[in-house]
């Protein structure tokens, strides 16, 4: 219950649950993670339960900062239909996994959820599917951006947090090669930037035990210093108010009516 109380809006009255809070109720509520022994479709669901978890979560913390309408919503919450938006993109139509957008404006902020929980069977690190994910990213990025060049994208791949140490003698960690593959792909300043590129890339890792479960952040180019979740949505506040300054200002972590 304590859960889906965090993943929902905070109700009238209570206190409001940080962006940490929210996603740590998120990764609650998928219960235990399943072996890497287990059946593909079994840890597949998974990534699937885990990847629709937090992007509840972070719908939920962009409401929470005023952006009212974010997409999706779960039971209980107000705002529309709870499903993700699909979106007419440059290259064809996109599912996004968190969306901000109005009538007015069209798509404000959009946010992407990947995962990668599970170890190779073979090499046993957590670097065989980081190439298709990048692939998926950079698809959605560039989608996007060619239909809506002033959009905010930011993109949250998350590891289970062995890929932290998941190294040998013969090869760094899967978290720090994820480095040099990722690192181009963060900061784009300018709505006339390149498409691929995300305004924020942050690489998340995520301990899943049952019993103290925890994510830290870091932004894709810089893997040695961790980003305080906050930070990072009080970030893409600033470049909402930023790319939208005639309608909004994104200060002190909320976006409000200019």
């Amino acid at each position: 219950m304590l859960a889906l109380h965090l993943l929902a809006d905070a109700n009238q009255g209570a206190d409001v649950p940080t962006v940490d809070e929210r996603l740590i109720a998120a990764m609650r509520s998928c219960g235990t993670k399943p072996g890497n022994d287990s059946p593909q479709a079994t840890k597949k669901n998974y990534n699937e339960k885990l990847s629709a978890a937090v992007a509840l979560a972070v719908s939920s913390e962009l409401r929470a900062r005023g952006m009212d309408g974010a997409r999706p919503t779960g039971p209980g919450e107000a705002g529309g239909s709870g499903a993700e938006r699909r979106l007419a993109g440059g290259i064809g139509a996109k599912k996004v996994d968190v969306t901000w957008a109005t009538e007015e404006s069209g798509l404000i902020l959009a946010v992407s959820v990947k995962t990668i929980l599970f170890r190779d069977g073979k090499s046993l690190n957590f670097q065989k599917n980081l190439t298709n994910r990048r692939a998926d990213l950079l698809n959605e990025a560039v989608t996007l951006h060619r239909r809506f060049p002033y959009a905010v994208l930011a993109a949250l791949l998350i590891f289970d947090a062995g890929a932290e140490a998941d190294g040998t003698d013969r090869r760094k960690s899967t978290f720090l090669n994820a480095g040099p593959r990722l690192r181009l792909f963060t900061g784009r300043q300018d709505p006339a930037g390149r498409d691929e590129q995300y305004e924020k890339f942050y690489v998340l890792l995520a301990d899943l035990n049952d019993t103290l479960p925890s994510i830290r952040a870091y932004e894709a180019n810089d893997l040695t210093t961790e980003v305080p979740l906050t930070t990072a949505f009080d970030t893409l506040v600033s470049l909402v108010g930023e790319r939208n300054f005639d309608l909004y200002e994104g200060l002190d972590g909320r976006v409000t009516k200019a």
